[in-house]
Parts: structure tokens; C-alpha cells; sequence
């Protein structure tokens, strides 16, 4: 192993954002519509979208001086919000030209470096150092998601970016009869978008609960599993939905998963009501949070 590898630090952060003015995490470029056509062999000009790992490696790269990658471990959709993301990057100190963050530094002022460079919808919760080989997405053994729901005949207003409001009432005993059908290892091909890209749709769920709140009308459904397919926890949140409106029976849940049709499901709610909670990789043998 070369000097320069061995001089290598890997750096894991805990992200959480509001993700209303997103796109998503994962950076995207599309062709610039207002550019003029590129002459043959040319590539066309692009323009930078307002994504979370954007900016979060614009910030990594002003503090430690390099051109680092921040490679996140879940790519939540536009609008998603996060409060345990994961992602990581790689630094390589050489204090000759003042590149890089040595780990003699710290990472609690490697975190307030960062925060400081960030806007008000992003913040660094933690930065740990890790081997060198760490995979954010490859080591991830279980992520648990959030969906907040509203009912009632008041729509929210301070929280109106984090919830999703319904006028009809929630049964959340009936809802939690569906969800205990959701739990185990099941094709969910029925709760993916038609165009999930993902070779299989056989996925394990560990847990899934359906929580009501102080707050009259106000549930939160928590599911943690291996992985999820594209918008499959919001099309689990509509279906419960539905299930707690009386639209459907709770215990229709098993012949809905077995049919792996997606008009069988219930609707896919918006993605504000979404929130990342926390990602678990081998060496945590606690759950994060």
C-alpha cells in the first residue's frame, strides 16, 4: 500500500435537511433548456439542480481544500426530508499545501466547519471517522422511515412543510392490523412506482407501526426494513390511509401483496409527510436515535 493511500481518512456524516427546496439528494445536471443546441460532438451545456449532496460536497470541498465525492447512502425524492441520512467521504491531508482534514483536527470542528458552510436547510449532526473501505450504501443493514399524517377538519399550518393533511378521519387500530401484514419478507411489488428500476422487488420489512400522536388526528406510521423500492413507503402510508378511512379491510393486506399489482394499492401520498430517521450498518448493534 502506497504512502498516499495509507495517509487516506474516510469520514462518515450524519445529514439531516428539510427537504422542501430539493430535489432530491442525489445530484442531478440536465441539459440547460435556455442554452442553444450544441454543435455535433459538443456537450450540451448543463446546469447544476439544487440537490442536498451538492451542496453538502460544495461545503466538504471549501473546508479541507480538496476535490472530494460525498457518496450518500439513500437517495430521497424531492421534497423528502432526512434527520439521519448517512453519507461519507475521503480525505488526504498534506499539510505542505494545506489540503485536507487530519484527523488530529477533530471531527466536532470538522461538523461546526462544515455547519458554517452550509445554508439554514441542512445540518451536520455528526462526523465520525471510519475505515477506509466504508460503503454508506453497500454496509447499510436497515434504514427506518417516518410518515407524519394530519386528519381532520383544521389543515396544519406551522408544520405544513413536514405533514400531510387528509379531511377524513383515521381509524389507527385498523390501520395497525394492515400494517402487521407488511412486516416479514414479501414481494412489494404492489407498493413500488411502475418504474422502480430494481431487478427484484422482494424486500424485507422489520417492523412496521402506525403510532397516534397527543395531538388529536395526528399519525405516524415508522417502518424499518433492508431496503425500499421507489416510493414504497409512501405508497404503504396511502394504503393504510386507506385502510384507516374504511376504503379498504385491513385484513385485504395479504391478497394485495400476492397480487404484486400496483392499482391494488392505495394512492402515493406527497413526499413532505416523508422523513428519513436513521440508517444502521453492521458495527452498530444498537438502532441509531
Amino acid at each position: 500500500m502506497n504512502d498516499e493511500v495509507l495517509n487516506q481518512h474516510r469520514y462518515k456524516l450524519t445529514v439531516a435537511y428539510d427537504g422542501t427546496d430539493f430535489v432530491g439528494w442525489q445530484k442531478q445536471e440536465p441539459p440547460d433548456p435556455d442554452a442553444p443546441q450544441p454543435l455535433p460532438g459538443q456537450e450540451p451545456k448543463r446546469i447544476q439542480l439544487r440537490t442536498v449532496q451538492h451542496i453538502v460536497e460544495q461545503a466538504v470541498r471549501e473546508t479541507i481544500r480538496e476535490p472530494a465525492h460525498v457518496l450518500g447512502a439513500s437517495r430521497t425524492d424531492s421534497g423528502v426530508h432526512a434527520l439521519g441520512q448517512v453519507a461519507a467521504f475521503t480525505s488526504a491531508p498534506d499539510e505542505s499545501k494545506g489540503v485536507g482534514w487530519p484527523i488530529e483536527r477533530g471531527t466536532a470542528a470538522l461538523v461546526r466547519a462544515l455547519n458554517s458552510k452550509l445554508p439554514r436547510d441542512v445540518l451536520i449532526m455528526k462526523a465520525e471517522t471510519v475505515p477506509r473501505n466504508f460503503n454508506p450504501i453497500g454496509g447499510a443493514i436497515e434504514k427506518e422511515y417516518r410518515y407524519t399524517m394530519v386528519s381532520g377538519p383544521v389543515r396544519p399550518l406551522w408544520d405544513r412543510r413536514t405533514v400531510f393533511h387528509t379531511w377524513h378521519p383515521l381509524d389507527a387500530t385498523l390501520m395497525q392490523q394492515a400494517a402487521d401484514y407488511i412486516v416479514g419478507e414479501h414481494d412489494f411489488a404492489c407498493f413500488a412506482q411502475i418504474a422502480h428500476g430494481r431487478k427484484t422487488t422482494v424486500r424485507t420489512v422489520f417492523t412496521c407501526n402506525v403510532e397516534p400522536q397527543p395531538e388529536p388526528g395526528r399519525v405516524v406510521i415508522r417502518i424499518s426494513g433492508s431496503g425500499f423500492l421507489y416510493n414504497m413507503v409512501r405508497i404503504i402510508a396511502g394504503t393504510l390511509m386507506e385502510v384507516g378511512r374504511a376504503k379498504i379491510d385491513p385484513d385485504a393486506l395479504p391478497a394485495i401483496l400476492q397480487s404484486c399489482d400496483r392499482k391494488q394499492a392505495g394512492p402515493t401520498l406527497p413526499p413532505q409527510g416523508l422523513r428519513l430517521e436513521w440508517i444502521r450498518y453492521e458495527e452498530q448493534a444498537e438502532k441509531p436515535g
